[in-house]
């Protein structure tokens, strides 16, 4: 039996678990197993909350993006809607510029036409004058004054010119 390799063998072997039991190194590596297990399960639980964040970051993101075309999408409209008041003032306002300067143009026109009847009436009215002091002058008769008169209307159409 002491002679026995196997009874060494057996003897060596529990020798070696009594020591492994009396410095408790099955509870240090059950121990170190347990650590590495809760700190597995901490860093699996600190990724999906990383992942639940990412997800609710995202989903922010879309909605912020959603949003941010809606109001692009408002601007476009009120800015098509600005610029067809817009047009249409200015068209408003171009007509009422072109009737106000049709009307001084109209009012010019009048003027000198008041003016041109004015300057006719005035050199028929020299005229006249010009041929009563004349027929006054040389005393003439009834039929030569009015040959005079006659004459004078006749003059009167190259003296307008």
């Amino acid at each position: 039996m002491f002679q026995d390799p196997a009874f060494w063998v057996a003897i060596a072997f529990l020798g070696f678990i009594a020591l492994i039991t009396y410095f408790k190194v099955p509870a240090m590596v059950t121990k170190q197993l347990d650590e590495r297990a809760e700190k597995i399960k901490a860093e699996l639980d600190e990724a999906r909350k990383l992942r639940e964040d990412a997800q609710a970051l995202f989903a922010d993101f879309q909605r912020r993006q959603r949003e941010a075309l809606s109001t692009a999408d408002e601007i476009v409209a009120r800015a098509k809607e600005d610029a067809d008041i817009l047009k249409k003032e200015s068209i408003a306002e171009l007509e009422v510029s072109l009737k106000r300067r049709q009307e001084l143009a109209e009012a010019k026109i009048r003027q000198a036409e008041e003016k041109a009847v004015s300057e006719v009436q005035n050199i028929a009215v020299d005229v006249a004058i010009a041929a009563a002091s004349k027929l006054m002058q040389d005393g003439l008769k009834d039929n030569q004054s009015d040959a005079l008169v006659d004459q004078s209307i006749k003059d009167l159409g190259s003296q307008l010119n």
